[in-house]
């Protein structure tokens, strides 16, 4: 018996790794029919999904199945490296609990026109839970076959370590980046850390409201003063600013807000024409809170967002400076379109209006995105927002800084700390 459990484990642990399953992209939605992929700390919509090792934290994922019926959704977790290249470790390694485990959390929509079935999960739990920190791909997958994939997101699993992490956002001093960029200048303290070989076992991570699509990696340290190690480089620590988000209130289909500029309602559906978007490279600097680009489920009516909430057919359209088209591709990004990976996401110029369009089904609720330039067609994307959207270094914009830390003759990336900073209310401190 104990044979044959071994084989089993072995099979499965190989069916994990396997390079087609979403190595490619740890973002990735491979179903159509799956939308509204959440996954943020319980709670809290705004937030990053980060959890620390051996604690109570815990994950909620939220996704919609628009084929409306019951399915054997599935999950399992996957430890990557700092540049989410695959470990080499087998899955016990890095879990405990089972290899997989069914999604049995979900509801049927009512009260909408709308006909879907919404999954939840909270996780991790003592059915699977991870025991190493480091990066990890969270797997969805149909009737227990891994290969069968529905999509895939990424989350963080953090270590209390004896390390100490200051940060600050600073304006640049170069001249070409001191009007548009923002600087993230790290000091690490490692304490008692064991570290020999400081630019091959130390590295850092520098996410901008979340994104892996402009994240600044690997970076290594540049100043070594015994045990604290400072990355600070002038060009290495720096990143277009960008400027608050453009908005989008879906919370409501009855009471639309002024940025819908008309409707067309049926007894099967919402159709939504949003007002048309210019470029603001050229506009003048104005603050405003909003949401650095994620979708949170939000609705004015007294129902519940996750499956009381309908959905939308709703049609953008973007006017470039002349009516004339970039030479690019354009493309809408933020969490409605899983940064510019979902379909719909990339904008279809119409010769006769002179403006680029695309459509998109969503559910109600409050929407942040932009508009990002780019010529490289191979996922993930790199999007240049300049032309489009512009940087103003006042902008509001929330930062993380992984720092990883690899052992002599270790097998993996831990991740010894995150720290969260505003460029706002955040431009310098202790953490």
């Amino acid at each position: 018996m104990y044979k044959r459990s071994f084989i089993l484990a072995g099979i499965l642990t190989f069916g994990l790794t396997d390079e087609s399953l979403g190595q490619r992209d740890p973002d990735f939605t491979y179903q159509q029919n799956i939308k509204t992929v959440q996954l943020n700390p319980y709670g809290d919509q705004t937030a990053y999904p980060v959890i620390k090792l051996n604690s109570n934290d815990q994950l909620q994922l939220d996704f919609d199945d628009m084929d409306g019926d019951i399915k054997s959704y599935y999950y399992t977790i996957e430890l990557r490296n700092a540049d989410w290249s695959p470990v080499q470790m087998g899955y016990f390694d890095y879990a405990k609990g089972y290899t997989t485990q069914r999604i049995t959390n979900y509801r049927r929509s009512a009260q909408v026109l709308t006909r879907y079935t919404h999954y939840q999960l909270l996780f991790p739990g003592r059915d699977i839970m991870p025991t190493k920190s480091g990066n990890y791909v969270l797997k969805v997958f149909l009737n227990g076959d891994t290969a069968n994939l529905s999509f895939t997101r990424r989350f963080l699993v953090t270590d209390v370590a004896p390390v100490g992490v200051s940060a600050e956002i600073q304006q640049p001093f170069n001249p070409n980046f001191f009007r548009t960029y923002q600087k993230i200048q790290v000091s690490l303290n490692a304490g008692r850390l064991n570290v020999s070989y400081p630019q091959q076992q130390i590295k850092m991570t520098i996410l901008q409201n979340g994104r892996w699509d402009n994240s600044l990696q690997s970076l290594k340290p540049g100043i070594i003063r015994g045990n604290v190690y400072e990355f600070n480089g002038e060009k290495e620590g720096v990143m277009p600013a960008m400027r608050e988000w453009r908005w989008l209130d879906l919370t409501s289909f009855r009471l639309l807000s002024d940025r819908i500029q008309r409707h067309q309602n049926t007894n099967s559906g919402y159709e939504l024409y949003v007002v048309p978007d210019q470029p603001r490279n050229t506009q003048k600097y104005i603050y405003y809170k909003d949401y650095n680009g994620i979708y949170a489920a939000l609705t004015n009516e007294n129902v519940n967002p996750y499956w009381n909430a309908d959905y939308a057919t709703v049609h953008f359209t973007y006017v470039p400076p002349d009516n004339r088209p970039y030479g690019k591709s354009l493309y809408i990004i933020g969490q409605l379109t899983n940064y510019g990976k979902d379909p719909g996401a990339e904008m279809r110029w119409n010769g006769q209006s002179g403006a680029y369009e695309t459509t998109l089904l969503l559910k109600q609720g409050y929407y942040d995105y932009a508009y990002g330039l780019t010529d490289n067609k191979k996922t993930p994307f790199s999007f240049n927002t300049d032309e489009t959207e512009g940087n103003i270094w006042e902008t509001e914009n929330q930062y993380l800084v992984l720092i990883y830390y690899r052992e002599l003759g270790g097998r993996y990336d831990q991740l010894l700390h995150v720290t969260s900073l505003s460029s706002i209310q955040n431009r310098s401190g202790r953490f």
